[in-house]
């Protein structure tokens, strides 16, 4: 039997979206994130990398780029203006205190009360093995919520007029193997859809496979997730608690 998903909580009306690499928030995230702002929430997008190591064909000096100009465009379809770059190294990026400090610095400026991420466990639903960008900036930003909370940790910031944020009450992990939250998006689908296209020489990139068919892959997602919320299409969450 399929384990059934509980809603996730909309109490809240400001979210930081803080992924690895520009598409991360479009393979579910994004119809959720349509959901909420056509709700009058308020969400802000952070990247740590520009996903320049992501098209085999392309130099990653023109890739970073063009990735960025998509996830803006991308983000704009679901009603997210601002989105921001941390300019980490996409494929090489290392869990430790610069990427600790910059997520810190990304929560005190935008002071969300609900964070969007996605699968930092070591495998996906189903058990395929996740990537290393994305563990290594999923244990990092949960750090970065307690450091973003402490005045003492990164004490820099508080010279560029960042003051301690503890407000964070909840992560929502996308793509987790641990997901028991969901959020109804089926009135949301086809913008989620849309926002996936809009990365559009990333697919290009990927070849043959279901990745690369954003079509197949949302629908499949979506609505598997949807008969466990009891609706047509919905994205799964881990849901941790920072009360």
């Amino acid at each position: 039997m399929t384990n059934k998903l509980q809603p996730v909580e909309e109490d809240w009306s400001t979210a930081l979206a803080a992924v690895a690499h520009p598409d991360d928030l479009e393979y579910g995230s994004a119809a959720a994130i349509a959901r909420w702002t056509d709700q009058g929430k308020r969400i802000a997008y952070c990247l740590a990398t520009s996903g320049e190591a992501g098209i085999d064909s392309m130099a990653p000096e023109a890739a970073g780029p063009l990735r960025e100009e998509e996830q803006r465009a991308s983000a704009a379809i679901v009603g997210v203006d601002s989105v921001e770059f941390l300019g980490h190294p996409d494929g090489m990026l290392e869990y430790g205190l610069a990427l600790r400090r910059d997520l810190a610095r990304s929560i005190r400026r935008h002071r969300p009360e609900v964070i969007v991420t996605a699968n930092h466990r070591e495998s996906w639903p189903g058990g395929g093995l996740n990537q290393a960008d994305h563990i290594a900036l999923g244990h990092a930003l949960l750090d970065a919520v307690r450091d973003a909370a402490n005045r003492w940790v990164f004490r820099d910031l508080l010279a560029e007029n960042l003051e301690p944020w503890n407000g964070v009450r909840r992560v929502l992990v996308v793509g987790s193997p641990q997901a028991g939250h969901g959020v109804d998006v089926t009135d949301f689908f086809a913008k989620g859809l849309a926002s996936l296209k809009a990365h559009g020489a990333y697919l290009a990139g990927l070849g043959e496979g279901p990745m690369s068919d954003p079509d197949f892959f949302l629908e499949g997602l979506l609505g598997n997730n949807g008969i466990r919320l009891d609706c047509e299409y919905a994205v799964p969450f881990e849901e941790i608690d920072f009360g």
